[in-house]
């Protein structure tokens, strides 16, 4: 889902989240070694621009199956 992103009533960009459950839960998806701050900020600025409550942060590319629920 890619959402518009204004200044000024200008569009200036877009931003796209990886999935959306049932509308609602957003889902970011990653496959790097370890999460870091920079992925949960990324998680939380689409959560505040969506204007959403819930998401998940998944990490695939760690050995274990890595996640982290952003409120």
């Amino acid at each position: 889902m890619e959402l518009p992103i204004f200044y000024r009533n200008v569009e200036i960009s877009r931003r796209r989240v990886d999935f959306f459950i049932e509308g609602e839960i957003m889902v970011e998806i990653k496959a790097v070694t370890e999460l870091e701050d920079g992925h949960l900020a990324q998680a939380i600025n689409y959560l505040e621009a969506y204007k959403k409550k819930t998401g998940l942060l998944i990490n695939f590319g760690s050995p274990r199956l890595e996640f982290k629920r952003v409120l």
